[in-house]
């Protein structure tokens, strides 16, 4: 029995990006029996500005903000100068350590594994930022002792603008931010003959990760993305347990976990809207569901949150 049967809701959030490999058009939207509120259409995350983040603060709120696959509508950098962790994106996952940086664009789905001994910075770019930045995920290992010190250095400058009340000091950070997209830029290049190609699980992987971000609010079920990706639902399952150590169904339900926590949280939206949004059939359903993982209902969590 499918739980879900919903269509997803376009105008909660832009468009994403899908490789070449994967037509916009691929997987039909299904009717949905009712329309949501119109609470739910304002649930887009609010515009907010540049800031920096302390890696161990990140890690102050609940586990799901960091942990559930998630997408946020502004790019970020993180420079991790201790520790070590795992990250998955693209439908990959692979560790890091110190001395990483790690470029995620906006509306790319990912998780964070953060050990508890990780320290280093984020750099939250904003959704109007006019900086240069990669169209793509970007991890690199920065060896050498002369890069490693010049983003530290472009940080700080960054934060002692950020926090001065001198003429110009707004002015001042965009220039060092846009200073730090040259870095980035830089550093890809330089490691652009280090990247091995990936292999047919990886790219089968991302290509679902891409479609499954754009329509994990259809109700569509691991059968549906593996007729659309043109492979069988244990192919692409066996795909995905190869390049994260996760199957598709975990990739699929957990994401849609994340989105249903941050709409408890940061919306009033009746359950039962929630539920229609994020393609449950019925709101017991989502309850359930919901129950499942977290040992609470809806209503509970939203009271905690």
């Amino acid at each position: 029995m499918k739980l879900f049967n919903a269509p997803p809701l376009q105008d909660l959030h832009a468009a994403q990006t899908l490789p070449s490999t994967v037509p916009p058009t691929l997987l039909p939207r299904r009717s949905a029996a009712r329309a949501p509120s119109e609470a739910l259409l304002s649930l887009p995350e609010a515009p907010r500005g540049l800031r920096i983040v302390p890696i161990p603060r990140l890690m102050a709120g609940n586990r799901w903000q960091m942990e559930g696959m998630r997408a946020q509508p502004e790019a970020v950098l993180l420079w991790i100068t201790r520790g070590q962790g795992r990250l998955t994106i693209g439908g990959t996952t692979r560790g890091y350590g110190a001395h990483n940086a790690v470029f995620i664009p906006a509306g790319v789905m990912h998780a964070l594994d953060i050990g508890a001994q990780t320290q280093g910075v984020a750099v939250f770019f904003g959704q109007n930022s006019d900086v240069t930045l990669p169209h793509s995920m970007q991890h690199l290992r920065i060896r050498e002792a002369t890069p490693q010190s010049e983003i530290l250095g472009i940080i700080e400058q960054i934060q002692r603008e950020m926090a001065s009340d001198k003429v110009g000091a707004d002015r001042a950070a965009r220039h060092h931010i846009g200073l730090l997209g040259v870095w980035l830029e830089r550093q890809v290049e330089a490691a652009s003959f280090e990247v091995a190609k990936p292999n047919a699980a990886k790219r089968l992987a991302a290509r679902f990760s891409a479609l499954l971000e754009r329509d994990f609010r259809s109700g569509h079920g691991i059968a549906d993305y593996a007729q659309a990706l043109g492979v069988t639902p244990t192919h692409l399952t066996r795909a995905c347990r190869e390049s994260c150590s996760r199957s598709a169904s975990d990739l699929l339900q957990d994401r849609r976990h994340y989105e249903s926590c941050r709409l408890l949280s940061e919306t009033r939206a009746p359950v039962k809207d929630i539920a229609t949004a994020l393609g449950f059939t019925s709101a017991a359903y989502f309850t359930r569901s919901f129950h499942q993982r977290t040992g609470k209902t809806p209503s509970e969590f939203r009271k905690r949150a």
